[in-house]
């Protein structure tokens, strides 16, 4: 059964290792304090803020798009420490689909099964709370990093939108898009479980 759209609410998400939970002007010190690393802000679309000023614009960009209803962020915590911030954008629950993005970590849980985990509990609660039909998820088409890992989750790559958008002031953007479906959604599931279980237990 699928969820009606005024139940697309910012949701709180608990694995074993991550926390998700709705991006609020408190997470302020900890966001700060995870975006210091530049290789985190490499390949997104706005430049890495330099003090404190600029990281609180970017904050309450965020929190006033949450309370317009058109995205959803979420601040990642892992082990009581603030590690980055993800999103769901693009909402159109009538079409039963949305996107995961916006998502940065600090370089010091890359690897470390946090973004696996993040994945699968905001594709869990798309698909088997929301009752979405398609998760889309977007990159810089020059990102290797980032395109393997949407491979890496069994994510089905559509395409490259050439000169999609411009970033960081003005730089042009080729984005790649990927997506599951709840067709998909059962094996990437399991693959991102299996992968889950292997990284914990390394």
């Amino acid at each position: 059964m699928r969820v009606s759209a005024s139940t697309w609410e910012a949701p709180v998400l608990e694995g074993r290792n991550v926390r998700l939970e709705p991006l609020a002007r408190r997470h302020g010190d900890g966001l700060w304090e995870a975006s210091r690393d530049a290789r985190t802000w490499a390949w997104l679309s706005i430049r890495q803020p330099t003090t404190r000023e600029e990281l609180d614009a970017f904050l309450d960009a965020a929190v006033a798009a949450s309370e317009a209803g058109t995205e959803i962020p979420l601040v990642t915590i892992s082990h009581k420490r603030v590690v980055g911030s993800t999103r769901f954008l693009a909402l159109r629950p009538e079409h039963c689909s949305v996107e995961i993005g916006w998502t940065w970590l600090h370089p010091s849980v890359w690897g470390t099964g946090v973004n696996v985990e993040a994945k699968l509990l905001m594709l869990r609660h798309a698909f088997e709370t929301w009752g979405c039909r398609r998760v889309e998820l977007k990159t810089d088409a020059l990102n290797a990093r980032s395109r393997g890992a949407m491979e890496a989750l069994g994510a089905t790559f559509e395409g490259v939108h050439r000169k999609h958008m411009l970033v960081r002031g003005g730089e042009n953007r080729d984005s790649a898009w990927y997506s599951v479906t709840d067709d998909d959604w059962p094996g990437v599931r399991d693959g991102l479980v299996a992968r889950l279980e292997t990284t914990i237990d390394a």
